[in-house]
């Protein structure tokens, strides 16, 4: 049997972008370009789909791989925003200039950070290799979840049934208030010119 083997000239990701001020999110098709220096965005889909542009302070020429300055002109503007892909997410700034028909397009900084797997004859990509700043970011997004599971809680879902006498005391007014002062109270008296000394804080894991 003979067949014909098309080679894989381009390489395109399907990701989720988020915007920060009101985590909207969009779907859009990302290039996967090893010779683009940074992460893009087209001027005219950004508009359209309402990011925030951020002027930068000082404007980035474009140059062409032939050397010459893009028609587009200098990129003046940035916007930040959540990149999603399957099961990663994280942080970036993307410059906004004119790509015509290509939405978004991740470079070489991207790329070498993340360093995908990608299947040339599947056409797949997958991220398994985790740069720090993407795990610290994941590890916060699951304290996040975790407090919000604990604040949507009873006091009886999270209190032995045997304290339930006392739940008065686990409430939210009880403990934004200091306690009541007891004739007991021991008052520890600091000698004249003491001036306490700073410790070293230890970390303590939430079993602990």
């Amino acid at each position: 049997m003979q067949y014909t083997l098309w080679p894989l000239r381009e390489v395109w990701i399907k990701v989720g972008l988020e915007k920060l001020e009101n985590h909207k999110g969009i779907a859009v098709k990302a290039l996967l370009d090893s010779g683009a220096i940074g992460l893009f965005m087209d001027t005219k889909s950004a508009k359209e789909k309402g990011f925030k542009l951020k002027r930068l302070k000082n404007s980035l020429l474009v140059q062409n791989i032939n050397g010459m300055v893009d028609v587009g002109g200098a990129i003046t503007y940035q916007v930040g925003c959540n990149i999603f892909f399957k099961r990663h997410v994280e942080r970036a700034q993307m410059d906004i200039c004119n790509l015509e028909k290509t939405e978004v397009i991740l470079g070489m900084p991207w790329l070498a950070v993340h360093n995908p797997e990608i299947d040339w004859k599947k056409d797949e990509v997958k991220i398994t290799r985790y740069p720090l700043v993407c795990r610290k970011r994941k590890q916060e997004e699951k304290k996040k979840v975790v407090r919000k599971t604990e604040e949507e809680k009873t006091v009886e879902e999270l209190v032995s049934k045997r304290l339930w006498k006392w739940k008065r005391v686990f409430g939210k007014a009880e403990s934004e208030r200091m306690p009541v002062q007891k004739i007991w109270d021991y008052v520890i008296e600091l000698k004249e010119g003491f001036v306490p000394r700073k410790g070293k804080v230890y970390s303590l894991s939430r079993e602990k």
